[in-house]
Parts: C-alpha cells; structure tokens; sequence
C-alpha cells in the first residue's frame, strides 16, 4: 500500500473518531438507569390488616421504609379486615419490622415523614398546624406548633392564611432537617387555601426565617441537598423551584407534561399535577419526580434538569400507579413509591445504572 493510500485510510480513521467520540461521551453522559417492581415486596401484613390510602413514605439511615396509613379503607374491607396501624416500618426485604399508632397526638391525614441523622421520623400531617418527631417506637419527642391551631385569622382551616413569622403552620407538607446543625425546614403549604412558603426552625422549634416561594398555588414538597440547594415543587405548574438555605432563588427546573389522550377542547387538565413529591438519588446526580398527571416516575439530571427516562403508567396491577402520592430512596438507589388511592407501597428495584 503506497503512502497516499495510507494518509488517506488514517486521515479517514481520524475523522471516524473525531465524530464517534462525542457520540460515546453524550450516551455515556445520558446512560438511564433502569428499574423493575419488586412483586415480593412487601410481605402481607398479619392479622388481615388492611391499609388506607398512603400519604407518604420515607427511608432511614438503615434502609428502614415507613409507610403513613392514614386509616381509611372503604368499609366493605373491614369486614374482611382490621384497620392497620398508622405507621408501618418494613426492611429491605419488605418483612414488617413495626408498626404503631399515637391517637394522642398525631392528625389522621399523614402527609409526609423523613429520617434525622439520628434516626427519629419526623411526621408533617395536613391541616394539624403542627410537625412532630417520633421515636421508632412511636413515642413523640417534640412537637413545633400547637396541634389544632392553624396559622390563620381564626386558627382554623376556614380562616384566610396568614404566612406568619412564627413556628405555626397552616397545611404542612415536607420536612428536612439539617444534619450540621439540627434547622428544620418545612414546606408550609399543602392545599391551594393555605400558607405559600418555606419555614425555618431551630433545633428547638423556634423561628428563624421564612421565604414565600413565587407563583405556587401550593407549596406541596421540599427537598434539600447537601450541597445546600432547596428544591421545591410548584405542583400545579410543572417545574421544580431551587433555593439557596436563606431563600434566594437560583433556577427553575421545568417539567412540562403532555395527556397521553388529547381533550376535546385542546386543553390539557391537571390530575394531581407534574411535580407532586422528589428524592434524591444516593450520589445526589439524580432527581425522582413523582408525576401524577402522567401516572409515572420522571427521572431527572439534578445539575441539567434534563429529563433522562421515566417509568410506571396508570393501573392497579405492579409496577403501575394509582394516585401515587410519596417517593423515597434507598441507599442502594432502589426506589419507593406510597399511592392513596392505591393503598399500597411499591418497591423498584435498580437493575442497572
């Protein structure tokens, strides 16, 4: 082969690479990780316990997942059943750990919960006016608010909402507790008729500071990274909405959606909205996005805001959703999802990265 030949098959080769080598860095940088149901999990629970619908679900430092029944199955199933607890602990391998009730002090319509570094759960229900956190066992620690008294004109949920700069709340629905120094941050904001901010508190539960999050009809979730960064979900208006720890605002993260079935009159209607629950993946590169309007789970590039890939569709059977309401994290990336409507906890195992 003379040399001519030969500049041109390695000139050639050269710009076979030069092409190639962006293509495998942009599929390498937008591998999705991929997830299927786990159908063993959970285990039955014993004594023909049923479950209501779901308000929530949290993960703690043992892998541990806490599921908020809040005790309102349709009647026909306690006549084939008994009411479960509100509080259900399971283990990786869905065994039912615990379960507990504290009628005392804790509102039946359970919201949401997380884990401290310390391994209490920490319980938001929607409209008590409170927070409260919890031993293992059930025995309440602290409360922050006084329970039955709303942040509003007249203290109830029928009074205007008034976004005071104190520790009282109107329809609490997400907590974060700072592992460095023990604030407690809170998203404070449930419904459409009530408070429309971020609440900081102390270890203590004293008041620190508030933000008023712009263009929310609610404020239905936070979640905090630990690089310091809020997230918060504007549930009616497909974005996610991105904070620093004393409330400046650094982006927005848009999620549009599109009905699978067009409406007659050429105008998509919410049914439950885009961005209604988030948690982290366990290096924090990823973003689970429950997606009520679209029945699935969007998974989402945390720097990019790039949609990577989703899963999930409307239905009863596994793996699908019914009126999914909590998301959660393993720290092994597996994922889990609370219905209400469903009256179940799903498990979706990480099958590859």
């Amino acid at each position: 082969m003379n040399k001519s030949v030969l500049l041109k098959v390695g000139l050639t080769a050269a710009a076979v690479a030069v092409v190639v080598a962006p293509l495998l860095v942009r599929a390498a940088e937008t591998k999705a990780p991929r997830y299927e149901v786990d159908m063993n999990w959970p285990k039955p629970l014993p004594d023909l316990q049923v479950m209501g619908g779901l308000g929530g679900v949290c993960v703690d430092k043992n892998d541990h997942v806490f599921a908020l029944n809040r005790r309102d199955p349709p009647a026909a199933d306690l006549n084939a059943g008994r009411q479960a607890p509100a509080i259900i602990e399971f283990d990786t391998d869905g065994n039912l750990v615990k379960a507990w009730n504290n009628f005392e002090n804790m509102d039946p319509r359970l919201h949401s919960c997380f884990a401290d570094k310390d391994n209490n759960i920490w319980i938001a229900a929607a409209p008590s006016g409170v927070v409260q956190k919890y031993s293992h066992d059930g025995k309440m620690l602290q409360q922050i608010g006084k329970k039955g008294v709303l942040d509003s004109s007249d203290g109830t949920e029928k009074g205007t909402p008034l976004n005071s700069n104190a520790a009282q709340f109107h329809m609490p629905s997400g907590i974060y507790v700072d592992p460095n120094n023990g604030d407690v941050y809170i998203s404070d904001g449930e419904g459409a008729k009530s408070n429309k901010r971020i609440a900081v508190m102390d270890k203590n539960g004293k008041f620190l500071r508030q933000w008023k999050p712009e263009g929310m009809e609610s404020v239905h979730c936070l979640l905090v990274g630990k690089n310091g960064d809020v997230y918060v979900c504007n549930r009616q208006n497909s974005r996610i909405q991105v904070y620093d720890k004393m409330g400046a605002f650094k982006k927005n993260i848009e999620l549009p959606w599109t009905p699978v079935t067009s409406p007659e009159n050429g105008k998509a209607k919410e049914s439950g909205g885009a961005v209604v629950a988030l948690a982290f993946s366990p290096d924090e590169r990823l973003l689970y996005v429950l997606n009520q309007n679209n029945s699935r789970i969007d998974i989402v590039e945390r720097e990019t805001g790039k949609l990577v890939t989703s899963f999930g569709r409307v239905g009863p059977f596994p793996g699908q959703f019914v009126q999914a309401h909590g998301i959660a994290a393993d720290s092994k990336g597996n994922i889990y999802v609370a219905e209400n409507r469903g009256r179940r906890v799903q498990k979706f195992k990480l099958v590859s990265r």
